[in-house]
């Protein structure tokens, strides 16, 4: 088992995912047809009960179940046990299947669910507006940060769930298809096309997607690491202008953080204009705005990458610790600032603060509620304690902690307490307790401390 449910139910998501399951691996194969938006699926889900489980309830929004099987996962062959399992009741709601096998799951056994779903795919709505699959003018964009995986397949959509995928993706032939992990096959066949993935490494829900558009693919080295361009020709040169620094970014990285913990990286450009960038596991996806070849993105170029060490390889075991992701992704844009000449971490750092300053003081960081989760003072306060705790340690215990962070926690699920520890353990006997009191001021008092000298 590749991951468990820390924390239950997540408070910040009220009805969303489960505590009685943990998910080991997600088999999907879909067929969609991009003229009229019309998703065809089987997902093939394998897991382990938590404690006794009557009835299993996955999150899925706006899309029906036909048909659903249950079955033994003891066998660890998730074909043969997908074959043997048995046709299950089922019912569900606009945003929940719930399944009910002809005997209750025992606490600790394993078990395969097999879901045949379908229907026409759309984003969710949510506090922080739409989320999951969209529509482009001529093609699909999956961005489901934090809730908007239910939108494609049947899922337990909590963060802390993490599970290796399989995905197969059958469309129409002129379209290219982007989905986590690596490329295993690409075949024509009638006028369409079939594309296959699999992601060894374990990932949440919202990290999930599936891109597709009319694409060209450039293949690009990433200090060491296997990239790829994937954008519309007719942007080629602001793409390929604006992205010529993704080298360098990995390359500093790497050095800082630890080496890269996936397969591969792709940074997929849409033809459509978007509001902001969003990560995915081993990906991230841009609008075409963000490629205008004038450099005007690059810090968020640089903020994408770093999700990939925090935030998606070290994960969040509940939304609450989501200054995990942007407070370490948004110090990764000032390193980067100063590795390419631009203003110094420390410039950074002070502009920010005076920004800060006048700004209301009325959030906590380390829990800031489900409605300011993505509010840009989790971000900047967040990068500015890290910037303070840098300061106590010094550089050379700062970045080890920062390794050695990425490196215990790979492909896990890490609450803000555990980085305390960390963080005290980091400065040593004689600086522990200061360490860990300078970070619960940074982000559990709403008011903003002194800049740290």
């Amino acid at each position: 088992m590749t991951g468990s449910l820390r924390g239950g139910v997540d408070p910040y998501l009220p009805g969303i995912g489960d505590d009685g399951y943990a998910v080991d691996r997600y088999g999907l194969e879909l067929d969609y047809r991009v003229s009229v938006n019309r998703l065809q699926g089987t997902a093939v889900i394998e897991a382990m009960a938590l404690r006794e489980l009557p009835r299993i309830r996955f999150d899925l929004s706006g899309l029906r179940a036909s048909k659903v099987l249950v079955g033994s996962g003891a066998s660890g062959d998730a074909r043969a046990d997908a074959a043997s399992a048995q046709r299950a009741r089922h019912s569900r709601t606009p945003h929940h299947l719930t399944v009910t096998p002809a005997s209750p799951i025992a606490a600790g056994e394993r078990f395969v669910v097999v879901v045949d779903y379908a229907g026409t795919p759309r984003s969710r709505r949510s506090t922080w507006g739409p989320v999951g699959w969209e529509e482009l003018d001529d093609g699909v964009i999956v961005a489901a940060q934090p809730s908007g995986a239910s939108t494609w397949f049947p899922c337990n959509d909590h963060p802390s769930d993490k599970a290796r995928y399989e995905i197969t993706v059958v469309t129409d032939a002129p379209y290219t298809v982007v989905a986590n992990g690596r490329q295993v096959s690409n075949r024509a066949h009638g006028g369409r096309r079939t594309w296959h993935f699999v992601q060894d490494q374990p990932t949440s829900t919202y990290l999930a997607t599936v891109q597709i558009g009319r694409y060209t693919s450039t293949k690009v080295d990433l200090d060491g690491v296997a990239g790829h361009l994937v954008y519309p020709p007719s942007i080629a040169r602001g793409v390929k202008h604006d992205f010529r620094e993704l080298d360098r970014m990995m390359a500093l990285y790497q050095r800082l953080y630890g080496p890269y913990p996936f397969d591969g990286y792709t940074a997929i450009v849409t033809a459509d204009e978007l509001e902001i960038p969003l990560e995915a596991q081993g990906a991230a996806i841009f609008g075409a705005n963000h490629a205008a070849g004038d450099d005007a993105w690059n810090r968020l170029i640089a903020h994408e990458l770093a999700h990939q060490w925090f935030g998606n390889s070290v994960g969040v075991a509940a939304w609450e610790h989501i200054w995990l992701n942007e407070g370490f992704a948004c110090y990764s844009e000032w390193l980067w600032s100063e590795e390419r000449g631009g203003d110094s971490a420390e410039v950074c750092a002070r502009r920010h603060y005076d920004g800060l300053a006048a700004q209301p003081e009325d959030i906590v960081v380390g829990s800031p509620g489900a409605a300011d989760m993505f509010d840009d003072r989790v971000y900047k306060r967040g990068a500015l304690a890290l910037h303070a705790l840098r300061g106590l340690l010094g550089d050379d215990a700062f970045f080890a902690l920062l390794r050695d962070w990425c490196a215990d926690n790979r492909y896990g699920s890490v609450s803000t307490v555990d980085f305390l520890h960390a963080a005290s353990a980091a400065a040593g006997s004689a600086h522990g307790g200061a360490a860990r009191q300078l970070l619960e001021r940074w982000l559990f008092a709403t008011e903003l401390p002194p800049y740290p000298a």
